[in-house]
């Protein structure tokens, strides 16, 4: 049985080894620290249709979107502000949005993955950069809110958020 299933990887060109490297996502922890104000948070309701092969990152696909209206930071009246009209506006918005345009891999072992996010109705290109660990890929970046149209501070750089995405596969 096994040397058929050998065979059938090498007769239509598949290695056992990238074969067995496909994984997908069961989970996501998504963490976020708005610099300026030196609040955390967390952001949850996390759907997934990422198709990822560690052996052959070009052809995987990350895909994914959070729902506003799990926002988190410790401060009861600040979440609901922040999912308010003036802010992230949870009721006309009630997904961020993340999809894949390409992906690149580095020497060090992490990788890039650079895609559109789309925010309040706004999508602008980000890159989030990966490393795993065990059975997890933790993805960090950096945007600022006021590119999409969320302006908690005046200034553009007073609008900084590191983002921690933990991948659960």
């Amino acid at each position: 049985m096994i040397r058929s299933l050998v065979f059938l990887f090498f007769l239509f060109g598949c290695q056992p080894s990238l074969w067995c490297q496909q994984i997908s996502v069961q989970s996501a922890e998504i963490t976020f620290h708005f610099t300026s104000k030196d609040v955390e948070g967390s952001i949850g309701g996390f759907n997934s249709s990422s198709m990822i092969d560690l052996g052959n990152l070009t052809e995987s696909k990350f895909s994914g979107s959070v729902q506003v209206e799990t926002l988190k930071t410790g401060n009861f009246l600040r979440d609901w502000s922040l999912k308010g009209g003036k802010y992230f506006d949870a009721d006309a918005y009630p997904s961020i949005l993340f999809k894949s345009t390409k992906i690149s891999g580095t020497t060090d072992g992490t990788f890039q993955v650079t895609g559109n996010l789309t925010l309040k109705g706004t999508t602008k290109p980000i890159t989030f950069t990966f490393s795993r660990k065990d059975n997890r890929l933790i993805g960090l970046t950096s945007l600022f809110t006021s590119d999409f149209g969320i302006h908690i501070k005046d200034e553009r750089e007073e609008n900084e958020v590191d983002v921690t995405i933990v991948l659960n596969f």
